[in-house]
């Protein structure tokens, strides 16, 4: 993606607050992505992710603030945001009662294609994609989860529209089908110049291919950039990973060690890279069942902002 490339979407100074909740759903986020550029939108639930991504495509509008997709405001232009940006949320199908072969067909035609021959087209060509045209006659709600899922992948790549936004677009899918989507994002992003915003938790996985995140927590804008100037503000940190045994107590660990989480003996912590030396003479690390240190990952960075 060019520095100097186009904005896809500018967001400036959101704020949502709904009637029965006591603090905002979205305060003062500002943001800009760049058109072509494979962005994350990482956050745990209730981070506000899903009401900031309905105010971004048009569905609810801000309290404050304002959003532009391509350069219009979403709210001004309601029909350009359809044909612009293919969403996939995370929520249940809302084609269930359509085939297979109609749900994809319908879309083409609600992004513009008027022309039956076209839509058709477009129709066959998305289906072969995803590998479900031995599916094309069945109901929606007849398929399995995972072969809804990449029913809902299809519906959304509909038309090629220029800006896509997926909420957690692998879950349910098994490995080999999550390694085919992954690599159609990418083919979607570095070939054709797709902009690719993803909504996820899943900080491992979005590691992978995004250029930059964004970390919401509590309605805010936490945290905004490459995921590699994120992870150098844990630079200075080494994470551990401990396995106790049944008798081995917390307190084995030195006062520098400060513990994360703990979850059936498996121990996350932090230590200062000044003090990795004094943790190697003060523990006989060799008696833990299971002992390794990483430098810091996205998902360090997606956790210390929890």
């Amino acid at each position: 993606m060019p520095e100097d490339a186009p904005y896809a979407y500018e967001v400036e100074g959101l704020y949502k607050h709904y009637a029965d909740t006591p603090e905002p759903a979205n305060a003062d986020i500002s943001f800009r992505i760049r058109q072509g550029e494979f962005f994350g939108l990482l956050g745990s639930n209730g981070a506000g992710k899903t009401s900031l991504v309905k105010q971004m495509i048009g569905l609810v509008r801000p309290d404050g603030g304002t959003v532009r997709l391509l350069g219009r405001d979403v709210f001004t232009h309601p029909r350009f945001t359809t044909v612009n940006v293919g969403y996939m949320p995370q929520t249940a199908f809302a084609l269930n009662s359509l085939t297979v072969r109609e749900a994809v067909y319908f879309s083409a035609h609600l992004r513009g294609m008027a022309s039956r021959a076209t839509a058709k087209r477009e129709r066959d060509a998305v289906l072969e994609l995803l590998g479900l045209g031995h599916l094309a006659g069945k109901v929606a709600r007849q398929l399995s989860g995972g072969e809804r899922r990449l029913l809902q992948i299809a519906v959304t790549l509909t038309a090629s529209p220029p800006v896509l936004i997926l909420d957690e677009p692998t879950n349910e899918l098994d490995p080999s089908r999550r390694r085919q989507v992954w690599q159609l994002l990418r083919d979607l992003n570095q070939r054709d110049g797709r902009t690719i915003i993803l909504i996820t938790h899943n900080a491992i996985e979005a590691e992978q291919v995004i250029e930059r995140v964004g970390i919401l927590k509590a309605g805010r804008l936490v945290a905004l950039g490459a995921p590699a100037e994120l992870k150098a503000s844990l630079r200075s940190q080494v994470h551990l990973s401990i396995t106790l045994d049944d008798t081995q107590p917390l307190g084995l660990l030195p006062d520098y060690v400060h513990v994360q989480s703990q979850h059936r003996g498996r121990v996350v912590a932090l230590v200062d890279a000044a003090d990795l030396p004094h943790l190697t003479k003060d523990v006989n690390l060799a008696q833990f069942p299971e002992f390794t240190m990483h430098t810091a990952t996205l998902e360090d960075v997606y956790v210390s902002y929890a």
